[in-house]
């Protein structure tokens, strides 16, 4: 005799909408202007967590869409350029989504090598643009300095990617 299978159904707004919000709170109490024995906190860009996982979970319209208000909103919040944060997203979105196919099922390692992956990208594009925009190198110091604490998410993004990995994501 088979056992049933159940299987949970996951709308919008548990694999989108609330990680989108998480994601602006976790950015907004990072930078605070807080000194703990007269270092500052990491300001890590936690979206890049959401640009390495929506493709794994289901590759949809709403996850570019979202990519792209959550972009400019740390355009906005971090000063930046506008577009700067969406296109680096959408760049690497459209890489992650290529790359799919390797992502599922495969070791944690192989996960943690497209996470770099999309981490690199995503600050590589971010750092030619800023380097083209304003005629001279950024600092590549501060550039490890937010890279490093976003390639430290990836047990974060591990995790949300096995959370919605046997779900039913649809739009409800």
């Amino acid at each position: 005799m088979r056992r049933p299978i159940s299987v949970r159904v996951v709308g919008p707004l548990q694999w989108i909408v609330y990680p989108a919000l998480l994601t602006v709170l976790a950015t907004v109490v990072l930078a605070t202007p807080l000194r703990l024995f007269g270092i500052s906190l990491p300001e890590p860009v936690f979206a890049l967590v959401l640009v390495y996982a929506w493709p794994m979970i289901r590759p949809a319209a709403i996850g570019p869409v979202a990519l792209i208000i959550l972009g400019l909103f740390l355009d906005i919040f971090w000063g930046g350029p506008i577009g700067l944060w969406p296109l680096s997203f959408l760049i690497a979105y459209g890489g992650m989504l290529v790359s799919r196919t390797f992502m599922s099922g495969h070791a944690t390692v192989i996960n943690f090598v497209l996470y770099v992956c999309c981490v690199v990208t995503v600050f590589f594009v971010a750092y030619v643009v800023t380097a083209l925009r304003i005629n001279n190198a950024p600092s590549v110091l501060a550039l490890a300095g937010q890279m490093i604490p976003t390639l430290l998410l990836f047990p974060l993004a591990d995790w949300f990617v096995q959370k919605f990995d046997d779900n039913d994501v649809r739009f409800l």
